[in-house]
């Protein structure tokens, strides 16, 4: 998200960020610029105006006039009018009530909300270590209902059953009442989404939520729908007490228009984003980490935070272990190492948050490519127990066969191997650091104590 905006802002900022002294002039040069750069990221037009202006008053004030590095403060103003419009700091979902904590799920068909129940369930139990019930009250759609029940064996969350003979509203409120008898903490009402905003949805959604009183109300919206995506939740914070966004398939938006409007125009906090079709593909959403990545200043605390998260710890415990003995680090433990790389949604995932990988050319980016990701894995799958414990071992008639039975040939076999060698090399000199886990842990520690570099 986000990629032609940074290049702009980057484009844009640069000009400035060495000059000596600002004037109304070359600070109004800039601005156009960002504007500019705004509108075309399809962010609503009230909210650049805004933006711009509070951006100029406070450049032209006495804040940039008394600074060392005028250029840098403004970069500095602008982060912070970036992070107030996404609203500043990250607010948390409300679970503080008597068991269960309902959350009624709103949205249009078609964006992504079934799955984001499924994405918000395994979330609550992996970080809140809470017991979630799951229940589908679109009665419209019996696919709906399946498609919610199967998910939910993946996440490992309750599934609550329903009909299309029932009604939503009877639907909710037993679910509600199957959770209060068998103590669940949370549960999950999933309502029915329509191709467009109308009366009879929201009569409908009124009523279930007039019943059920949920403590928290989310409105799941399509990132890539843009401005249009922050006017359809004003419409039905208008309706219903909303009291968040999920914003979804950001990793699919590259213009990053509705995070910039939503909260200005609804005045309504974005609590998480989808960043990918899979259940674990859910992050917090942090303004300030966002106005930092925007800069093109990376998102490292996110980038660790992910890393702790999705980690094996036992796994990333026994690799330490083994390699401060002394032992040699196999393709299994590569495979092992590519297997939570692909978990943690593959290399440009992890690379968008790296400070300065945003202003990187995109022909370069083009070059990361992901397959070799999944290629490398179906080599390791297509080797012995043997060969992977010794890869020493691998002569051209092995390497013939892994080539066959992985759909790949003899030269990406040898470049595997070649970058396997490096990652051992490499592994070597973590034998007297201490084990990876700890290094995440202090490096995080040492992120949250420092504020962004300007």
């Amino acid at each position: 998200m986000f990629d032609n905006l940074t290049q702009r802002f980057n484009d844009s900022l640069k000009k400035i960020r060495g000059q000596g002294r600002l004037t109304e002039s070359n600070i109004q040069d800039t601005l156009r610029e960002v504007r500019a750069a705004l509108l075309e990221a399809d962010v609503a037009l009230p909210v650049v105006k805004d933006f711009i202006e509070h951006v100029k008053v406070r450049a032209l004030g006495q804040e940039v006039e008394k600074s060392l590095s005028p250029g840098q403060s403004l970069v500095k103003i602008v982060h912070e009018e970036l992070k107030a419009i996404m609203g500043n700091a990250h607010e948390k979902l409300s679970l503080a009530c008597q068991p269960p904590a309902v959350i009624l799920m709103a949205g249009l068909q078609g964006a992504g909300k079934t799955t984001t129940v499924a994405k918000l369930a395994r979330w609550l139990k992996e970080n809140e270590r809470k017991s979630v019930l799951v229940v589908s009250a679109d009665v419209y759609r019996p696919a709906a209902i399946e498609q919610l029940k199967t998910l939910a064996t993946e996440v490992k969350a309750e599934f609550f059953p329903s009909d299309i003979s029932q009604k939503p509203v009877d639907i909710a409120k037993d679910a509600i009442n199957f959770a209060r008898k068998k103590y669940y903490d949370v549960v999950l009402v999933d309502t029915a989404g329509r191709l467009a905003i109308d009366e009879q949805m929201m009569a409908e959604i009124k009523e279930i939520h007039a019943a059920i009183k949920p403590i928290e109300t989310l409105f799941v919206v399509d990132s890539m729908t843009g401005q249009d995506a922050a006017n359809t939740a004003k419409a039905f914070h208008d309706a219903l007490p909303l009291t968040g966004i999920i914003l979804t398939k950001t990793d699919g938006d590259a213009r990053g228009g509705a995070a910039l409007s939503i909260r200005h125009i609804t005045g309504k906090p974005i609590k998480f984003l989808g960043i990918g079709e899979k259940t674990a593909a859910l992050e917090l959403f942090h303004p300030d980490r966002l106005a930092s990545r925007i800069l093109g200043m990376g998102d490292m605390l996110s980038l660790i935070e992910d890393v702790e998260r999705k980690m094996d710890k036992d796994k990333a415990e026994k690799l330490a272990k083994k390699i401060h003995k002394g032992k040699d680090f196999n393709l299994e433990d590569y495979k092992d190492q590519l297997t939570q790389l692909k978990s943690m949604g593959g290399v440009m995932a992890m690379l968008d948050k790296l400070p300065g990988v945003s202003s990187m050319p995109q022909h370069v980016k083009d070059k990361i490519n992901e397959k070799e990701l999944f290629q490398q894995l179906a080599m390791i799958d297509s080797m012995t127990k043997k060969e992977r414990h010794t890869p020493d071992i691998l002569n051209g008639s092995r390497k013939n066969r892994i080539a066959k039975g992985s759909g790949t040939d003899v030269a990406e076999i040898n470049k595997m191997l070649k970058q396997f060698e490096q990652m051992q090399k490499m592994m070597k000199k973590f034998k007297k650091g201490g084990n990876i886990a700890s290094m995440m842990r202090g490096a995080k520690s040492m992120m949250g104590k420092r504020s962004p570099t300007f």
